[in-house]
């Protein structure tokens, strides 16, 4: 029998998902309000999530885990697309450059607890991650690249998945293969209570990069001030 598991982790995540949507920073994002140095600082938290992440389930796979092996989908993988847009922001040397924030730094380390104490669990970041960017993706490409004046693909590899032709029939296929999982309602209530616990972990490192971001808007607004300030100065001369 069915658990459903996919319609339990949409259901027991709408409030998580709703609130990660509320932040700051994505609430400025979805607003157009995208700064450069602040996204690609995003980038780079994403690179150190999707390793380990990518790392974690390509180890279990090869180890056998009848869990995770059905949803570790080699064209969902982000590592070498981060990678792209990473050279295009910090240039070839970007592995010497990039850090991860101290948000990042908290998933990285729960992915990987979670690959060595329950590796089911890692059911929920990745359903929370990847399902996410195909679902919403190119909406938010289409608000970065027009915010930050990029072209079609510079700087914004991270959204394109290649390799899947039909995203919807994808996700369909993906959500199958959710309810198909050998796991029983115990492990599925841990799960959706992880799903819930990734989102709060994006949320964080979002919450980290509303300082940047607000920093940023702030000298903008204060450049504009000053030029119009200047302007204005220029123009009572004259009279």
């Amino acid at each position: 029998m069915s658990l459903d598991l996919a319609m339990q982790l949409r259901e027991g995540t709408k409030k998580s998902h709703t609130m990660a949507e509320n932040t700051g920073f994505m609430s400025c994002f979805l607003k157009g309000v995208v700064d450069k140095s602040t996204y690609r600082n995003l980038v780079a938290d994403f690179y150190f999530v999707y390793s380990a992440m990518e790392d974690e389930l390509s180890r279990l796979t090869r180890e056998g885990n009848l869990v995770l092996s059905p949803i570790n989908y080699p064209e969902l993988n982000r590592r070498k697309q981060l990678e792209e847009d990473l050279t295009f922001y910090y240039g070839q040397n970007w592995k010497d450059i990039i850090k991860p924030t101290i948000a990042a730094k908290a998933y990285v380390s729960r992915i990987h607890q979670v690959a060595n104490e329950s590796p089911e669990l890692l059911i929920s970041h990745h359903y929370t991650r990847y399902i996410g960017d195909l679902s919403g993706g190119q909406m938010l490409k289409s608000i970065a690249q027009k915010a930050m004046n990029l072209s079609d693909h510079d700087g914004l590899r991270f959204y394109e998945f290649d390799e899947i032709q039909d995203q919807k029939t994808f996700k369909e296929e993906y959500r199958a293969k959710l309810d198909s999982l050998p796991i029983d309602q115990n492990m599925a209530n841990l799960i959706v209570e992880e799903a819930n616990n990734a989102y709060q972990l994006n949320m964080n490192m979002f919450q980290e990069l509303e300082g940047n971001l607000i920093a940023a808007i702030g000298k903008v607004l204060f450049r504009f001030l000053t030029r119009r300030k200047s302007k204005g100065s220029t123009e009572n001369k004259g009279v």
